[in-house]
């Protein structure tokens, strides 16, 4: 009878973390097509436009270790809550930038939105992780909470393509609806949150965790590979689908296909939904395989597919399902180049692969796991360097496909890491 009235369901909980990372995707893949509006609307460079998903994903460079000691210091419930706030504000900057015209203060609002999206990171991986138990289950949790994340991803990609008439006119009041429901979604987050109850760890594991040691999550050479492997992973997440669908909109003079911004945002709108798909794979199958498993197969069929992308013909054309918003309809056909295709269908390779970094990384690290999600978290700034250096190269030869080789390169290493890198070679360190 004890144990029974002991036993918690912590269903609320997840379901609340679960939502909390499709915020984080909601916000974060805003800034990408924002891009093109920021490059037209101000007149500036590729890697320029570029600068508001840098931005977002800098701040996770300067709050990533921070947050790892408040999340330890506040707990969860409470660091949520600051993040939803922040972002909150983040949002709003962004949305007054629109009505000033300026491209700085919507740089401004996308670093902060970034500190948002940066502690939200640090809360929801590990409290996921830890409300699974660790392990395989952990990850299995990391996946679904992955799977919402994507179908919130892949809706805002597309709207976003449906609410910019011409791209070479594009402003930022374009898409004001959509900043509206972010701005709407934290409100109604903030609110959910506080009447949650988030299970904390108790003050005697916490005191245990504070106390000074010779050793940190650093002195663990799987996490150090595993946190450059977070860098790199980000990097080619988002690159893939920023420099695509730049490819496919912007004009033929300028190294593009000029497909049209609906089709073009709904095709890179598709990798986002195969990581939906694939993460719902990976939750279903995430307590039968192991993480090492799943990130190998993954990583190399991710290599294969950015290879045959590069250097199919390009006058190979496939049909693709997708929103027109044209003269033909609202949804249909279109042809597409089977590089772009490709390249969509590695979403279904970098969907599970979040999960299964994190998972390999803190394996083993018990009371430092707190800490590393925040180092995790600084090196979330791939995110933005990545698709910077592909936006350069894209600048400096006009060929979008050959900017891939970056993609390509982070590729090669997670395949490393998951075959080598990830092995615990440090079971001598105490960890309790």
């Amino acid at each position: 009878m004890t144990t029974s009235v002991q036993q918690k369901n912590y269903t609320l909980p997840i379901i609340v973390m679960i939502f909390l990372f499709g915020m984080i995707s909601f916000v974060t893949n805003l800034a990408s097509p924002m891009g093109d509006i920021l490059k037209y609307q101000f007149h500036v460079a590729n890697w320029m436009g570029t600068l508001g998903v840098f931005a977002n994903f800098i701040a996770y460079a300067v709050m990533g270790y921070p947050a790892g000691n408040l999340l330890q210091k506040l707990g969860y419930k409470k660091t949520a809550l600051i993040a939803i706030a922040v972002g909150f504000v983040g949002v709003g900057i962004q949305t007054l930038s629109g009505t000033t015209g300026s491209f700085g203060i919507y740089l401004l609002g996308a670093f902060v939105a970034g500190f948002s999206m940066c502690l939200l990171n640090t809360v929801v991986n590990p409290m996921l992780n830890n409300l699974g138990g660790g392990g395989n289950k952990g990850n299995q949790l990391i996946q679904i909470g992955g799977s919402f994340n994507s179908l919130c991803g892949t809706a805002v990609i597309i709207l976003t393509g449906i609410l910019i008439p011409t791209i070479t006119e594009a402003k930022i009041t374009d898409v004001f609806p959509l900043m509206y429901a972010a701005l709407a979604i934290f409100a109604f987050a903030f609110i959910v949150i506080a009447l949650t109850a988030i299970p904390e760890k108790n003050k005697e594991q916490k005191a245990v965790s504070t106390q000074p040691s010779q050793y940190g999550a650093l002195s663990f050479r799987h996490f150090i590979f595993g946190a450059i492997g977070i860098f790199v992973y980000v990097g080619v997440e988002v690159g893939i689908p920023n420099v695509l669908n730049k490819w496919l909109q912007n004009p033929v003079e300028v190294g593009g296909i000029g497909i049209g911004e609906a089709i073009a945002g709904s095709v890179a709108a598709t990798y986002w939904l195969l990581m939906l798909f694939g993460r719902l794979l990976g939750a279903a199958i995430g307590s039968k395989v192991s993480a090492k498993a799943m990130l190998s197969v993954a990583s190399g069929i991710g290599l294969v597919l950015t290879l045959f992308a590069m250097f199919a013909p390009a006058e190979l054309l496939v049909n693709l399902p997708v929103f027109k918003n044209n003269a033909e309809g609202l949804f249909g056909l279109a042809k597409v180049p089977l590089s772009a295709a490709l390249l969509v269908l590695i979403g279904l390779c970098t969907s599970v692969m979040w999960g299964g970094i994190f998972n390999l990384a803190v394996e083993g690290l018990g009371k430092y796991t707190e800490k590393a999600s925040g180092i995790f978290m600084v090196l979330v700034c791939g995110g933005g360097i990545l698709p910077l250096l592909q936006n350069a190269i894209v600048d400096g030869t006009r060929d979008y496909l050959v900017s891939y080789w970056v993609v390509f390169a982070g590729l090669a290493y997670l395949l490393y890491y998951a075959l080598l890198g990830s092995k615990n070679v440090n079971k001598d360190i105490p960890v309790e």
